[in-house]
């Protein structure tokens, strides 16, 4: 496995796992996987459709039990289950449907299943108070909290679904695809929302196929490749190259390893 100035696994981390392992029947789908995101810090986990990225994703917050390996957060083995127990721990989640009701507005969204009350009713004063605040907080651009989700653009809908991963003030939050299917405007909204979520001091897992967006924003990038570790680099330091030869496995094959012990004036 490829890697460049990796910081040892669990070191200085919020969030770290070593040799997570994941079998499904017959089929192995991680093996001995291990990673780790540090308090604003941005790390991409990329890899090919397979490679095991979705199904970490699960694991880490709790749709999933590993099979063997461990979990970290804060320092602490992770015993808590299940995604509100990952989510009360500080790990939050913004899947790639983004599960919003389009029928409720932004406020209802915000705290839907985490409504504020005061006494028998509901406290709206202070859940639009809050909504405004953790919108100010990503430098959110919505023209008002009580519009409909229906109404509001893909950029400002994922905006919304990443300021609903704040209400529990996590310490994690991972980001599924978040720019998927958004056009430039609204791709440079959200990417812009993930560096303010590493300037408050998160750590940010970014899931994406898009290695524009990856290198834009990720601090480190940790390739999956057929439910491994493929390599690990830091973004300053790697070309699109390097990348796409990781994900693919080009850099393992025979010819590439030849090519690289020429250019050594090794034979």
């Amino acid at each position: 496995m490829t890697q460049l100035t990796k910081r040892p696994v669990g070191e200085g981390s919020v969030l770290s796992l070593t040799g997570i392992h994941k079998r499904f029947g017959a089929v192995q789908a991680l093996t001995d996987v291990s990673m780790d995101v540090g308090a604003g810090e941005v790390v991409a986990l990329v890899g090919d459709n397979g490679a095991g990225k979705s199904t970490l994703v699960k694991i880490i917050s709790g749709v999933y039990a590993h099979d063997a390996g461990e979990i970290r957060f804060d320092g602490a083995p992770v015993t808590a289950s299940g995604p509100s127990a990952r989510q009360d721990l500080g790990i939050a989640t913004v899947f790639q449907d983004l599960a919003l009701c389009d029928n409720l507005d932004v406020v209802a969204n915000l705290f839907l299943g985490q409504e504020r009350s005061r006494g028998a009713l509901l406290d709206e004063i202070e859940m639009e108070k809050e909504s405004w605040r953790l919108l100010r907080t990503l430098s959110a651009k919505i023209p008002s909290v009580r519009i409909p989700i229906a109404g509001l653009s893909g950029g400002q809908r994922q905006t919304v679904a990443i300021a609903r991963s704040l209400v529990g003030s996590p310490k994690v939050v991972m980001l599924d695809e978040p720019t998927a299917a958004l056009g430039v405007a609204q791709t440079a909204e959200v990417l812009n929302l993930v560096e303010r979520l590493r300037e408050t001091g998160l750590g940010v897992i970014l899931i994406s196929h898009n290695m524009a967006d990856v290198q834009a924003v990720a601090d480190r990038i940790v390739v999956l490749r057929l439910g491994r570790n493929a390599a690990e680099f830091r973004t300053a330091e790697t070309s699109t190259e390097q990348l796409v030869a990781a994900i693919t496995g080009a850099s393992d094959n025979v010819v590439t390893a030849r090519a690289q012990r020429t250019a050594g004036g090794l034979s």
